[in-house]
């Protein structure tokens, strides 16, 4: 049997900023249903990635590909095949302060798939109940929410619209490690629950542990280590022993 064509694929990418190359020549691919978590060090490329994906940045070299078609970037017909599929949930939860949180949840619901606001709301519901949050949620202003809801409601947007790929950006930064836990079992709940494929970027391995199927560290612009989700504490690379140790607390 031959193996599964990728659902996402990074083929020879290279990206520069500031004179730097952030990426060189980074080779990636994901099949269909699996979650992918990338980890790695401050500066190594990981939202950098993730944004080329989404079509927020262009490569200066190589391409991005969505089931085999390249990613020519934001605001391009074919780009749009991959938005009208995916959700994401954003590192600071970019909630829009002056809506309310159901109008938040389905906000491309009503303003791209142009759906009626009856319909919609109760969407939203739908997906606040998703990730543990009521109904009475759903009539509240982002500033009425503590941190940790408010990564939910973001998340619950992310979901909203049932999407073939999530994408997860530092999903568990600035919240309290409790609250931190409680979002990665939602984030892996949701992604079972939708059979979706995943990509999340985070330096937290505690999520990385409880969200990923596949983890592949980030290093010099390229991929320097790809293993299951139980690899990470088996292996001998240095590089992933370096960040395994950091991570542990202190005796």
């Amino acid at each position: 049997m031959s193996p599964a064509a990728p659902e996402l694929e990074w083929r020879g990418v290279r990206k520069v900023l500031g004179g730097r190359p952030v990426l060189d020549g980074l080779d990636l691919s994901l099949v269909a249903g699996r979650s992918l978590v990338i980890i790695g060090g401050s500066g190594q490329g990981k939202s950098v990635t993730l944004k080329l994906a989404l079509g927020l940045m262009r490569p200066d070299a190589g391409t991005v590909l969505f089931r085999g078609r390249p990613l020519p970037g934001l605001f391009n017909r074919r780009q749009s095949v991959l938005y009208r599929q995916s959700g994401v949930l954003f590192q600071g939860s970019a909630l829009f302060d002056s809506l309310r949180v159901w109008e938040i949840v389905s906000f491309r619901l009503l303003h791209a798939d142009r759906w009626p606001r009856v319909r919609a709301r109760e969407a939203a519901i739908e997906a606040l109940a998703q990730v543990q949050l009521g109904r009475e949620v759903a009539d509240l202003f982002p500033s009425e929410l503590s941190g940790g809801m408010q990564k939910r409601v973001g998340l619950a947007r992310a979901i909203v619209g049932a999407p073939r790929v999530l994408f997860f950006d530092e999903p568990t930064t600035g919240l309290d490690p409790i609250t931190a836990a409680s979002i990665n079992r939602l984030i892996a709940d949701q992604v079972r629950r939708l059979g979706c494929t995943a990509v999340t970027i985070t330096h937290d391995l505690v999520s990385a542990r409880t969200i990923a199927d596949e983890i592949a560290l980030l290093d010099g612009g390229r991929i320097a280590w790809r293993g299951d989700r139980a690899d990470l504490d088996a292996t001998d690379d240095h590089r992933v022993r370096s960040m395994v140790e950091a991570s542990l607390p202190p005796r």
